[in-house]
């Protein structure tokens, strides 16, 4: 049975299985942070380990390249730890299951990590190797980047010397990004008042849904679950009264959520009404999603008739009333790039507590006005609704630059090995490239590359070895041309 370091290019399948042993989520770093210290201590690399996690391998310049401008690599050390429903799988604890699938690689029930593992894998690869022409290179891994680019806002770029940055945070091959959306964090809270109410328990449950990455996916029309449930359970209240006893849906800011479940209780004497509503709501989802997310269900379970705390009749009017006006997916196209969306948002998680209700949304754009646009959009209604939202992790739009010699370069190569033009272009997804480009002047200049994945920040990402190879052989060869 074949193997991931049976593969083309090995080193880089070896770094790659590496770090899959360890568990690499945002906010869980340390220990691949110091995996990679310890790669660069070990090959007699110099390296910095910042306090926050950030790490920087510095790689001298191979013979001949002495004098040629040293080039910045980067990627992000940290992923989004998605598992499928209903697996028993720990993501702080327990190492990626790969499977390798024809061409393809990915992972049992998770996540894979290829975003940005990948580009972990090459610049390591990189770093042990005398065999390759390149200039100085400055490897550059920062942590929780899926969580607000946190990494590359710490970063002391002082102790960068390169101007020119390769970012390896792409996901298509033969394209390459010059510019990016910027975006914040949002976290609503909505307050809420529980009473105890008498009645027939029930779970309502909203899945089977694909999921996704909030910016690169956005545009797709795939389900939310969390907005979905506010639908279905908007629909349910025309027929029965209900409170809210839980709801929960969604991980991280950043992913289409695929899964909410909450529990209500109702009269007694609205049993019926309540399995014929939802029954009735399934059957449209069905249909209106059938090509975008053609698995998608709303399911009841009876929790049985007892006391339960559940919110009142006005927080569970506040809560609906939230759901079902509250702006949501694409805002705005962009008027310059032609199938470029300029301005979007994302509820990625939502989640019923004792006194409040919390959602969090990833708002992105690459026209600061319009995300403040959006900002007060956003608040405007929740102050309304007696809440309140906390905005953090604003992140800058990387702009397009007019002159590029890294571009150049990087074309050139392209058809010199290909025989084909590059797609150059820009993305609604945010890259930490435009927190770079504030930290390093006028003078900086950045593309990003990757190779072809899917499904990334869900329990489908797959990596495609064949065009991982390739991208590495690019890069190789983008490294020997810039002399």
């Amino acid at each position: 049975m074949a193997v991931i370091t049976d593969f083309e290019p090995k080193r880089v399948f070896h770094y790659f299985n590496e770090i899959s042993k360890i568990p690499h989520g945002s906010y869980n770093t340390k220990a691949i942070s110091d995996y990679l210290a310890g790669v660069a201590r070990d090959l007699g690399l110099e390296y910095i380990q910042e306090e926050v996690g950030n790490v920087i391998i510095k790689v001298p310049a191979s013979a001949g390249y002495e004098d040629a401008a040293p080039i910045l690599l980067q990627g992000h050390m940290d992923m989004v730890c998605t598992v499928e429903p209903g697996r028993d799988i720990d993501m702080t604890k327990e190492p990626i299951k790969m499977i390798i699938d024809g061409d393809w690689l990915t992972a049992d029930g998770t996540t894979l990590g290829g975003d940005n593992g990948i580009a972990v894998a090459m610049m390591l690869a990189l770093a042990e190797s005398k065999e390759y022409a390149h200039p100085a290179l400055e490897c550059v891994f920062t942590v929780d980047e899926e969580t607000g680019l946190e990494g590359a806002e710490a970063i002391d770029a002082s102790k960068l010397a390169a101007r020119k940055m390769i970012n390896l945070d792409s996901e298509e091959e033969g394209i390459i990004t010059v510019s990016c959306a910027g975006g914040v964090s949002a976290l609503v809270h909505l307050p809420v008042v529980r009473e105890s109410v008498h009645g027939m328990g029930y779970r309502v449950s909203v899945g089977g849904l694909q999921g996704g990455h909030s910016g690169s996916d956005i545009n797709k029309e795939l389900g939310n679950a969390n907005m979905l449930m506010g639908r279905a359970l908007y629909d349910l209240r025309k027929k029965a009264d209900f409170g809210l006893i839980k709801m929960a849906g969604g991980n991280v800011d950043n992913v289409i959520c695929m899964a909410c479940d909450a529990e209500i209780v109702v009269p007694s004497a609205d049993k019926a009404a309540v399995e014929a509503a939802i029954a009735e709501v399934d059957a449209i989802l069905k249909s209106e999603y059938k090509t975008s997310d053609p698995n998608v269900c709303v399911k009841v379970e009876a929790l049985g008739e007892a006391d339960y705390s559940a919110t009142d009749a006005a927080s569970t009017t506040r809560v609906l009333t939230y759901l079902m006006t509250a702006p949501y997916g694409i805002q705005n196209m962009s008027m310059d790039i032609e199938g470029l969306v300029e301005t979007s948002l994302n509820l990625g998680t939502l989640k019923l507590e004792e006194t409040e209700m919390t959602g969090l949304y990833a708002l992105r754009s690459s026209l600061k006005s319009r995300q403040d646009y959006l900002e007060d959009q956003l608040s405007a209604l929740v102050c309304a609704l007696g809440g309140h939202v906390d905005y953090s992790l604003y992140y800058p739009a990387w702009e397009f630059r007019k002159d590029s010699p890294l571009r150049d370069t990087c074309i050139k190569v392209y058809e010199k090995m290909y025989g084909s033009e590059p797609e150059v272009e820009a993305i609604h997804a945010g890259l930490e490239c435009g927190l770079f480009a504030g930290k390093m002047g006028e003078d900086f200049d950045a593309v990003s590359i990757g190779p072809d994945m899917y499904g990334v920040h869900t329990s489908d990402e797959k990596l495609n070895i064949p065009s991982t190879q390739r991208v590495w052989e690019y890069l190789l060869e983008v490294l020997k041309a810039s002399k």
